[in-house]
């Protein structure tokens, strides 16, 4: 009867064991915390706001349209420079190397209209930062007008946007989600294969080789001796 009892209890705690976790476990563990992460960063970054301002390059009477797309160009390019900033400043009430990371010109190749945009955690602070850079380029580069024959116009002012530009903590939880899901994909994917081999319960087969060396006849044995072997 005891031994009924132990072995009755040794069954029960075999039941009791919990199961290995499946596989792929790490697909959905990585997802997850990936969707932590980024809506976490959503949620505690600071919103950032975008506004943007336009000028355009106007050539003069003696000049061709295709002079002003190429100073178009040439003026974006000085649009982030010192002497430009430096003229920004003071209406923009941001210093010169703050004011070089919140701010960048884009402008196309087959339109001679530079963008300036703004960024900064306050949306009236992004509108005067392009507002401002704008305008200290239009003002440096009508200086050289009568030598280049080509003027900067203010097109567009930039206006505070009601609506921040950086992601949304739903959108950043997103992204997150799908980066932890590649990572944990890749992670399964780079596991050896013995390893995957043994979680799934698959021993690997055991193959057995045997060599069979023939046995030859030592130099200098007789000849008497080598007959005999050959016959036996």
């Amino acid at each position: 009867m005891a031994d009924t009892a132990e072995q009755k209890k040794s069954t029960h705690r075999r039941r009791v064991r919990l199961l290995p976790p499946p596989a792929w476990w790490p697909l959905p563990a990585a997802a997850l915390l990936g969707l932590a992460a980024g809506g976490a960063y959503g949620v505690l970054k600071a919103p950032e706001y975008a506004a943007t301002s336009y000028v355009v390059a106007v050539p003069d009477d003696t000049t061709e349209p295709a002079t002003a797309l190429g100073f178009a160009q040439a003026y974006a390019r000085i649009a982030t420079s010192s002497s430009t900033l430096a003229y920004a400043q003071p209406r923009a009430g941001v210093g010169v190397r703050k004011l070089r990371t919140q701010v960048r010109a884009e402008t196309s190749p087959e339109s001679p209209m530079i963008a300036i945009t703004g960024t900064s955690k306050s949306a009236g602070e992004a509108a005067d930062i392009a507002n401002a850079v704008a305008d200290a380029l239009s003002l440096s580069s009508n200086q050289a007008a009568k030598n280049t024959g080509v003027q900067l116009l203010l097109f567009n002012q930039a206006v505070a946007p009601s609506d921040p530009a950086s992601a949304s903590p739903t959108l950043s939880g997103a992204v997150g989600l799908c980066a932890g899901g590649l990572l944990g994909g890749l992670w399964l994917l780079a596991r050896p294969a013995a390893r995957r081999r043994d979680e799934a319960g698959v021993a690997a087969p055991v193959v057995e080789t045997v060599e069979e060396y023939a046995s030859l006849p030592a130099q200098g044995e007789p000849a008497a001796a080598k007959e005999k072997e050959s016959v036996r």
